[in-house]
């Protein structure tokens, strides 16, 4: 996703900025550079920018990132993170940065590479209200963007709409796995619950066009699906709550990952609800 979001950011810059791309794989970054008229750039480059966009898998790769270039980053500038992270770790990467002179903003983004191309990903925004107001005018890969509470509450509102796709994909997954054992036509059905009270993401735009034809295009990885309903599953346990269900899917989705593969497709998970049940979505 954060090819296209680039290049969002490239065509909206005033004249006269440059927009500078850096990849752990470089190559991707020349290649970038070559498409859309960027600059590929070295960590230390990419530090002295006024604004500057990670996305990345976890946290965790995040911290490694402001590690690398805290020598580096100039007073005044803003870091916008829009890694699908941790709740816990934004608050201390925000201390971290403040003490740098650098203002820090999370804002994971949801919608899928069709959503990064069109410059139409919903963007979730955690952070005090003017510093999240003064970039707003930033987010050019954005249809929507909501500021959702302060600091980390944009991390823990993408955790949770991660973990509610994987509780329906799943539940949608079963349902059809029991509907095929019954001899139901699966395209069938899920016109009907497309136009009635089961519908969901899953239902309308993943299941008939990545499951049914057996695609499963790699988009969204499942071991990162199993990852932010971890996190999810961390939230719960830190308020203190009670969501069963959100627990028994976090399990399901890793043991997902574990045994069809974490680099699969988010989709593939369903094999496994077909493994359970001798036999195939199509």
């Amino acid at each position: 996703m954060g090819f296209p979001m680039a290049a969002h950011l490239a065509r909206a810059a005033v004249p006269g900025d440059r927009t500078l791309v850096w990849n752990r794989t470089f190559s991707k970054a020349q290649a970038h550079a070559a498409q859309y008229g960027t600059q590929a750039a070295s960590l230390e480059e990419v530090a002295q920018a006024d604004f500057i966009f990670s996305c990345l898998p976890t946290s965790a790769e995040v911290d490694e990132l402001i590690a690398r270039l805290r020598a580096h980053l100039k007073s005044g500038a803003w870091w916008i993170d829009c890694t699908s992270g941790h709740p816990a770790a934004a608050p201390r990467q925000a201390t971290e940065l403040a003490a740098l002179g650098v203002r820090f903003i999370d804002a994971p983004v949801s919608g899928g590479v069709a959503g990064a191309g069109e410059g139409r990903l919903t963007v979730m925004l955690g952070g005090p209200e003017a510093d999240v107001a003064a970039v707003l005018p930033r987010l050019a890969f954005a249809g929507k963007a909501v500021r959702v509470g302060d600091t980390g509450a944009g991390f823990a509102v993408k955790a949770m709409n991660n973990a509610l796709l994987a509780a329906t994909l799943w539940a949608t997954g079963e349902s059809l796995a029991v509907l095929a054992r019954s001899g139901v036509e699966l395209g069938a059905a899920l016109e009907v619950i497309n136009a009635s009270s089961g519908r969901s993401n899953a239902s309308e735009n993943l299941i008939a066009q990545r499951v049914l034809t057996r695609q499963f295009p790699p988009t969204f990885a499942l071991g990162l699906l199993a990852k932010d309903a971890g996190i999810a599953l961390d939230m719960v346990q830190a308020v203190g709550g009670s969501a069963p269900l959100l627990a028994q899917t976090a399990g399901l989705v890793r043991g997902a990952a574990h045994l069809i593969g974490a680099k699969q497709d988010h989709t593939a998970a369903l094999k496994l609800i077909e493994q359970m049940n001798g036999v195939e979505l199509k």
